[in-house]
């Protein structure tokens, strides 16, 4: 493809994508469409490559329950074909077992927490980052699950497909319904952000963004 077709089809890309309110509950994602949204999530880049995500499709059962207090996805859990909630991990420290477990058994190093990879990210996280408590770990693994997010909405818009981020819930509820119901494990795991997929049954409203001079400098 010719370089400068490819840079208009990118913000074509952007302009197409919008976050959509109203679904058409009659149109169904095709499975390989699905099936590569998911692959960009999972190999959507995160810190240290830690990948401190999961991402739940949530059934028809759980889609009932959670709706009163996912306020925010209603209108997604109404119409739209996929429904996810993407956890973040709560216990990624430079020794933890997690972390331990993705570098001896997915990136097939040898794991040691003293040596200069695993020092430098405990100084990354104790240090650089002053993640000293859970919490703090916990909203720095969120901030990685967002990365992932972004890349599935935007190869949703590649495929002509739909996607509405979603924050509008309320945490401690969902979190104590995931925990509650066997879905997560609250010692390791909490709910991030939700998002949805379908087709809309609606106008793109034209984006109204800052011009690029108020949001762009150059040192």
């Amino acid at each position: 493809m010719d370089k400068q077709l490819l840079r208009d089809q990118i913000i074509a890309d952007m302009h197409r994508r919008y976050a959509t309110k109203k679904y058409d509950l009659t149109k169904r994602l095709a499975p390989q469409d699905w099936a590569t949204i998911l692959e960009v999530g999972r190999l959507s880049p995160s810190s240290y490559g830690y990948e401190p995500w999961k991402f739940v499709l949530l059934d028809t059962k759980t889609k009932h329950d959670i709706y009163d207090f996912a306020w925010g996805a209603q209108a997604s859990i109404d119409g739209a074909d996929k429904v996810i909630a993407i956890l973040a991990r709560k216990d990624i420290t430079y020794n933890s077992p997690y972390v331990q477990h993705l570098v001896s058994d997915i990136k097939h190093h040898d794991f040691d927490p003293n040596s200069p990879r695993s020092q430098r990210f405990k100084q990354f996280q104790e240090h650089d980052l002053n993640l000293d408590t859970p919490r703090a770990r916990f909203d720095w693994a969120c901030r990685q699950t967002y990365i992932a997010l972004g890349n599935m909405l935007t190869a949703a818009g590649r495929l002509d497909i739909d996607s509405c981020p979603i924050e509008g819930f309320d945490h401690a509820k969902m979190d104590q319904y995931f925990a509650d119901h066997g879905l997560m494990d609250p010692e390791h795991w909490g709910v991030a952000v939700m998002a949805s997929f379908g087709y809309r049954a609606q106008e793109i409203t034209p984006k109204k963004r800052q011009p690029l001079a108020d949001i762009y400098q150059e040192l």
